[in-house]
């Protein structure tokens, strides 16, 4: 996997992010940690891109962002798309999922991340 420079502030921020997660990051982290989900590595609050973001696995190149309500009005969702495009443009997928839907249906999230991956990551086994 390729490295990039990560500025000294991003990192430090990203220190930061991962010792104050949301309940829905947590609920979701819980589930990804110690490659719990299929024998996949995701790390939390990792600087790509010049962005944060909230878990990645890089074995696959897969953002899974987190959104709160905050993310529902139309300045953030401009944002968001913009912020999704710049991640595709250097070669991540990113997967949304609402925090509503991390707390109450958990199982879903994991399996949206298993379909998001694809079907190369379990022939390949």
């Amino acid at each position: 996997m390729t490295h990039f420079e990560v500025a000294t502030a991003n990192r430090k921020n990203a220190k930061r992010m991962r010792r104050a997660l949301t309940d829905a990051e947590l609920k979701l982290g819980n589930e990804l940690r110690a490659h719990r989900l299929m024998g996949l590595s995701f790390r939390r609050q990792m600087p790509v891109a010049g962005y944060i973001v909230d878990f990645a696995c890089p074995s696959h190149r897969l953002v899974v962002e987190v959104d709160g309500s905050q993310h529902g009005n139309d300045a953030d969702q401009e944002y968001d798309r913009s912020r999704t495009e710049q991640l595709e443009s250097v070669g991540w997928k990113v997967l949304r999922v609402w925090n509503d839907v991390v707390l109450n249906n958990i199982d879903e999230v994991c399996s949206g991340i298993i379909r998001t991956i694809g079907v190369e990551y379990f022939d390949a086994k």
